[in-house]
């Protein structure tokens, strides 16, 4: 029995509190069942964006998709996710990465580093938070017990090898550094690659007493009848992808409505991708989308 979907959104900006609440709002109302923000300098701050959005809303979970770990001592970070846990009544699930933009680690004053260190810094933070969130005698004390739900995003092996062995979700963003580019400019992986990627997962993974809800970060939501021009389109853009690999690549949706649903359908049998992101460009025409697939 395949894992029912999820569907989130990665809200990226908005101009005014109120302009924010409605948006979350109007999510909850199409049926999202997270909201996310990430983390990057020039947008909203992570927390408080998400003790608003639980504010305005009922339903849907909120979470970080992803914090930058090298922003945050492990010790302050705990503070932040405890409180907002608790201010929002449990319903924060705890994403966490390397970061991949050097400028902004350079702008606010902090170490960048090797892709290792980034790594190895991840994994202590990890390591901190569940001990720190883990302590019963820690304040403040989150809602959910031991910690929030941790969503570790990255594709090299030693960052599935993480979210194998310690996080409950296990998020796949189907890019890379693009070659020649400036740095932080990403490039999207053909479906061959990121299958490489989950079956690496999967192999590190072995043995755990219960399977991670697998993620995938959907780039683009094209709604149309002309699936090969709105490819070659897509190809033309330099995304690192030919019109071939664009029609099959798990981080594109294009087609109708009912292609997308059967795509993803399609994915999460061969890939188990049953936690889809978006990006809020996309919140309204995904929406049917989701609509189709709800439920199952």
């Amino acid at each position: 029995m395949p894992r029912p979907f999820r569907f989130g959104v990665n809200m990226l900006a908005f101009d005014t509190g109120a302009a924010w609440r409605e948006k979350c709002r109007r999510a909850e109302a199409l049926g999202y069942d997270v909201l996310l923000v990430p983390d990057h300098l020039g947008m909203p701050a992570p927390f408080p964006a998400l003790v608003a959005a639980a504010e305005a809303t009922e339903r849907p979970r909120v979470g970080t998709f992803v914090l930058n770990a090298g922003f945050f001592p492990p010790a302050l970070l705990a503070r932040e996710v405890a409180t907002t846990d608790a201010l929002t009544g449990g319903r924060l699930e705890l994403g966490l990465g390397t970061g991949y933009v050097r400028a902004e680690f350079e702008a606010a004053g902090l170490p960048w580093g090797t892709p290792g260190e980034r790594v190895d810094r991840l994994v202590r933070t990890v390591e901190e938070l569940d001990r720190l969130l883990g302590d019963p005698e820690h304040a403040p004390r989150a809602a959910q017990r031991p910690r929030p739900p941790l969503l570790i995003g990255g594709n090299g092996p030693r960052m599935l090898r993480l979210a194998a062995e310690r996080a409950e979700i296990a998020a796949f963003t189907g890019g890379r550094q693009a070659p020649g580019k400036p740095e932080g400019t990403l490039e999207l992986l053909p479906a061959e690659e990121l299958a490489a990627s989950v079956a690496r997962y999967h192999g590190y993974a072995a043995g755990r007493p219960e399977p991670a809800e697998l993620n995938i970060l959907v780039q683009r939501v094209l709604v149309t009848d002309d699936r090969r021009a709105a490819a070659r389109e897509i190809a033309a853009l330099g995304v690192g992808l030919d019109e071939e690999q664009a029609l099959e690549a798990p981080t594109l949706l294009i087609g109708t409505v009912r292609q997308m649903a059967e795509q993803l359908r399609e994915r999460r049998e061969r890939y188990g991708f049953s936690y889809l992101t978006v990006l809020d460009p996309y919140l309204e025409a995904f929406a049917p989308v989701l609509e189709e697939l709800r439920g199952s």
